[in-house]
């Protein structure tokens, strides 16, 4: 079950909290740009392996964002509480599968995890804010499949869990999730890498698809990171058909386990 929602905030009530949200974001931003210009790139070409200096990188990132999901939690934006963090903590080389109903948790889910690459749409690298944060963390961009596989398998077998989102977008508002893309199913058996399911739970809208970046919720948004069990790739091994078989059903199977927990908890 979620925890008790907040007070929602009203009139003048609410200012305080829209200008800390606002400055947030702006400091957040301000941030990624001059990290990018500045320390990141310190921290990519200091002496070491390739490896080594993503991992570097990889933890900068970590710590910035970890310094942002604090600041909106003292904004009143959101509360984390995660549970069965320890199987993030001692993830490695995973592909790591989550729903999507706000627009931080890729935020969220890099602060919690230390050796984390994600998949990035090409408008993030033409983001001046973010361009340089994303490529010197090592983050894949999203090309031509085959090209888009090899950098996966590259990374994966590096020790870096990989944050895939199967919905693609933000989960649209009174829906538990979209319908999921099979990109993450045919990656995982593809590479033939194991999954970790991370469902988030958010207990008040906001922050979705519908909203810009600047309607600051009104009501503290808590949301719950439930980390699963690991799934197994290789019981999908068995199923006869090939890899289109197999990547329809496991995107079936993890679409059900998502439904499943996410409408059980409305629930409760």
């Amino acid at each position: 079950m979620t925890e008790v929602l907040t007070t929602r905030l009203t009139g003048l009530a609410y200012i305080p909290r829209w200008l800390a949200g606002v400055a947030c974001y702006l400091t957040f931003g301000i941030g990624g740009l001059l990290s990018s210009l500045t320390i990141l790139p310190i921290l990519r070409f200091w002496p070491g392996t390739k490896l080594a200096r993503i991992r570097r990188v990889q933890k900068a990132v970590h710590i910035m964002f970890r310094s942002f999901v604090y600041m909106l939690t003292k904004a009143g934006v959101i509360k984390i509480n995660p549970i069965n963090l320890q199987r993030l903590a001692s993830a490695k080389g995973k592909v790591i599968i989550v729903n999507h109903p706000t627009l931080v948790d890729v935020v969220v889910l890099i602060s919690l995890i230390p050796n984390a690459g994600c998949i990035v749409k090409q408008g993030i690298w033409r983001n001046p804010f973010m361009r340089g944060v994303v490529a010197c963390a090592g983050y894949i961009p999203n090309k031509g499949a085959e090209l888009l596989l090899e950098d996966c398998r590259h990374v994966l077998r590096s020790g870096t869990n990989l944050i895939i989102f199967p919905e693609g977008t933000r989960t649209v508002l009174g829906a538990s999730i979209n319908s999921f893309a099979r990109g993450a199913a045919n990656i995982a058996l593809r590479t033939k890498t194991d999954l970790l399911p991370v469902v988030l739970r958010t207990n008040a809208p906001g922050l979705s698809k519908q909203e810009a970046w600047y309607q600051i919720p009104r009501r503290t948004i808590g949301m719950r990171v439930e980390v699963g069990e690991t799934i197994d790739h290789i019981r999908y091994d068995a199923i006869v058909g090939g890899d289109a078989k197999m990547a329809r059903q496991l995107t079936r199977d993890l679409e059900d386990y998502f439904k499943t927990n996410l409408e059980n908890d409305e629930t409760t």
